[in-house]
């Protein structure tokens, strides 16, 4: 038990010390008062990491995870709104950060239904699968990427393009398995 209390205390200083890094990042930004030559994206993709992993220590209550990842996340959004802050050109910058962000929530988003890709092909069933919702995922992801691509806009157009692509994957998961209950679809619709 002290060995694991020993660990939990290594883990909580030197992974607070390193998410402490970014100070430096905010020193030289507060001095200059420019955010150049300062990275966003490990700020917002560490921020992200962070609240992933402070939800799975509430759900688990670990005090470890916890602790740490609620610094991290402090920091990390302290690191981000001074960024969007110490930014020259705010409207564009800004713009092409939260378009960043809603596109990784976005891929995140239409990956997921596929977390239980290897159980659906070992078990052969997709009743964990919504068809409905498949379908639906693909009208949505479909007009959106085409409304990006005329409007030339990346932000829209990237981020929904794995909507039609998991999509795909599970309409050919859904026909592959279809005879998994004898005739009978093994997949749930959406009632509404």
């Amino acid at each position: 038990m002290e060995f694991l209390q020993f660990l939990s205390w290594a883990c909580i200083v030197f992974t607070v010390g390193m998410f402490s890094t970014g100070l430096t990042d905010l020193k030289k930004m507060r001095a200059s008062k420019s955010a150049d030559n300062v990275q966003f994206l490990p700020f917002l993709t560490t921020c992200l990491n962070n609240l992933g992993w402070l939800y799975y220590g509430i759900l688990k209550t670990d005090g470890t995870l916890v602790l740490v990842n609620t610094i991290g996340a402090c920091l990390q959004s302290l690191y981000i709104l001074s960024y969007c802050h110490y930014t020259y050109d705010k409207g564009e910058s800004q713009l092409a950060q939260l378009g960043l962000t809603c596109s990784l929530f976005t891929i995140s988003m239409y990956l997921s239904p596929l977390a239980d890709l290897m159980k659906i092909v070992r078990t052969g069933s997709v009743e964990c699968l919504s068809f409905s919702l498949t379908v639906a995922t693909f009208l949505t992801s479909t007009s959106w990427t085409l409304y990006g691509l005329q409007l030339q806009d990346y932000y829209i157009m990237v981020p929904n393009t794995p909507g039609i692509v998991t999509s795909l994957i599970r309409f050919f998961l859904f026909w592959r398995f279809a005879s998994v209950n004898q005739g009978v679809p093994s997949y749930k619709l959406i009632e509404i």
